[in-house]
């Protein structure tokens, strides 16, 4: 459909279309190139911005620790009583707004030798500080900031808990403390401080991207601390939430968090608050192993590159429409012109040379068809009227081809059987030229009443030239044959013949044989030919000794062996021309001499006209639609013997 378009139409499409894709290319590779360099800059500032937060929560959690560092080390170093101890404490709870409660939780016995549980707590209520002891009703042995830092002898928090009646999220820091007695070290007590969460939990609340984006913080379990959404504080896990979402990178993304692992994960996490995709870069919290996680809203983010895009594209397309605009003037004032020639190319086209060419004043490329339009139409009025003398001389020469095949194809024996008195022997042959006329020939004729001549031959060359070289061949061979003379000495006279009057060095494969019909008796010589084959009435078949001689025609005095063999009642001869054997077909495959053998060995007992047919089915159908190239000519023989 498209080549039938004029050539404005393909050179708007054409020069549209690869403009178009010259600016998607561009289009594309800009995109690309700034998300890509948009990316960069959120890994950058997520860097620097969660460094900054994780060092305003580990220098909270690091100053809070220090606390009950301090107050275990000079509970191990020196002597100290109960007002000594209530001073401290309180202290401790009054001078620093982030905690909450403080304690001393000694071993059973290890304060007082007549109490199991000794641990005075201070604690802040209603912007006081107020006091109580942990004692046998809260049981504090049992809890996990007495039990873990006593059995891993090392400091530690808590899991984020609530604390009394569940308004106040918390989490504590507990320091064992030991004493020497009898020489062994031994654990003394436990210091705990209560920190409020809500310093921390507004400090990762101040973390603002764009409109939705937002930090969380997580604690050792994975537990929500911090989210925007209150209902995951305490309630979630991270990996409560994968499971909801069924959302398997955000699993893996919580184990890597909780196993203190930090990383930037680039592929779409879907916020909670908006259910859009975000990119998430998170660090662990060194002080007390928990992890802090900021999203970062991915369409936010992209929000300027688009509009960007939206307005590059809208330019692009504006541009394209603009372009062919401009392609569409300057391909009509191209082929405004162009079409008048084809107007007036196709008036001559319909034979009207007298179509006048409009006049082109400029030089241009329009300019120089004008003028070999007009150089064409004056061509053409010369061409025809040789192409009419041609036509005629060629008419002449179709003609006189046909007049020389007759002429050729009736010099021929053509009326079989050729002798239908003769029970004695059977002869049939055929020839199938290649062109109009053709080089191959046969004859046969009788000598006397008991001598049957039957020649074979190949002309070299093809056309007229070769047909009037055997058809000279022939009158020679038929003038000259008679009953007693040596087929060997009937070759050189005729060779000598055509020697000396042949200036266009053309020469011709021969077989001549006489039959003498009573004794069965061949006498034949062969000039250059294929040998025919011989086929016995016992079943047994080969080609005829014909080697040595040269073809007829080339060297005047050439000498020509005379052979002989005898035939008894039911044999057969079979003469080709090497039409048949060197017959192709669409693999360039020949027929060969092998196949050819083949084909007679299924042809035993037929009549000379069905072993000719037998073999020439074979050839058409060995070369099906391959064209012939050379002239076929094939002749049998059958003897019958004298009855």
């Amino acid at each position: 459909m498209f080549k039938n378009k004029g050539i404005a139409f393909k050179l708007v499409v054409f020069f549209t279309l690869s403009s178009a894709a010259i600016f998607a290319v561009i289009f594309s590779y800009n995109y690309l190139v700034s998300r890509r360099m948009i990316k960069k800059g959120i890994e950058e500032n997520s860097a620097n911005l969660i460094t900054t937060t994780t060092s305003r929560i580990e220098v909270l959690l690091t100053s809070t620790q220090k606390v009950p560092q301090n107050v275990a080390y000079l509970l191990e170093n020196m002597n100290y009583d109960e007002s000594e101890l209530f001073k401290v404490l309180y202290a401790i709870v009054e001078r620093n707004p982030e905690i909450y409660g403080a304690a001393v939780a000694f071993e059973p016995y290890a304060f007082d030798k007549t109490k199991k549980y000794y641990a005075p707590y201070f604690y802040k209520v209603n912007g006081g500080v107020s006091f109580k002891y942990l004692d046998k009703f809260y049981d504090y042995f049992t809890w996990d900031w007495y039990q873990i830092p006593r059995e891993l002898e090392t400091p530690q928090w808590t899991e984020p808990y609530f604390g009394e009646g569940g308004g106040i999220l918390m989490s504590s820091y507990a320091v064992p403390f030991y004493k020497n007695v009898d020489g062994q070290r031994k654990l003394t007590g436990v210091v705990v401080v209560d920190i409020s969460l809500e310093h921390l939990r507004d400090i990762v609340s101040s973390i603002r991207i764009l409109q939705s984006g937002y930090g969380f913080l997580i604690s050792k379990n994975g537990t929500f601390v911090t989210h925007p959404l209150k209902d995951y504080i305490m309630n979630e896990t991270i990996f409560s939430v994968a499971e909801e979402r069924n959302d398997p990178s955000l699993r893996e993304t919580g184990r890597k968090m909780i196993k203190g692992q930090s990383g930037f994960s680039s592929h779409s996490v879907k916020s909670a608050v908006t259910r859009k995709s975000c990119i998430m870069t998170y660090v662990p919290i060194k002080s007390n192993g928990w992890s802090l996680g900021i999203l970062f809203p991915y369409d936010e983010l992209m929000s300027d590159i688009k509009n960007l895009n939206h307005v590059v594209l809208a330019l692009g397309i504006t541009g394209l429409a603009l372009l062919a605009l401009a392609v569409v003037f300057i391909a009509r004032s191209i082929t405004k012109p162009l079409t008048v020639m084809a107007d007036i190319a196709g008036r001559i086209g319909t034979g009207d040379l007298d179509a006048e060419v409009p006049e082109v004043r400029t030089r241009d490329e329009v300019g120089q068809l004008a003028l070999a339009l007009d150089r064409m139409k004056k061509s053409l009025k010369d061409y025809i009227q040789e192409i009419a003398d041609t036509a005629a001389s060629r008419q002449r020469m179709e003609s006189e081809l046909k007049i020389a095949r007759s002429i050729q194809m009736g010099i021929l024996p053509k009326v079989f059987p050729p002798f239908p008195d003769r029970t004695d022997f059977d002869i049939y042959a055929q020839t199938i030229p290649a062109r109009e006329v053709g080089g191959d020939f046969y004859d046969l004729f009788l000598v006397d009443r008991n001598h049957l001549c039957f020649v074979i031959g190949d002309a070299s060359g093809k056309g007229i030239p070769a047909a009037l070289f055997m058809a000279f061949t022939k009158t020679l061979i038929k003038a000259k044959a008679s009953a007693d003379i040596d087929t060997g000495a009937l070759m050189m006279e005729v060779n000598d013949e055509l020697s000396r009057g042949n200036p266009a060095d053309m020469f011709i494969t021969v077989f001549c044989a006489i039959l003498n019909t009573e004794t069965g008796e061949l006498r034949y010589t062969n000039g250059g030919h294929n040998p025919p084959v011989i086929m016995r009435r016992t079943g047994e078949m080969d080609y005829l000794d014909c080697s040595g001689d040269l073809v007829v025609g080339i060297m005047e005095g050439s000498p020509y062996t005379s052979r002989r063999i005898f035939l008894e009642a039911g044999d057969r001869v079979f003469l080709y021309t090497d039409g048949v054997t060197e017959a192709m077909n669409a693999s360039d495959e020949e027929f060969s001499t092998g196949r050819l053998l083949e084909v007679l060995s299924g042809c035993d007992g037929r009549s000379a006209l069905e072993i000719v047919a037998c073999v020439g089915d074979a050839v058409n159908t060995f070369c099906q639609e391959t064209p012939q190239y050379d002239d076929i000519t094939m002749m049998a023989v059958v003897y019958n013997g004298s009855r």
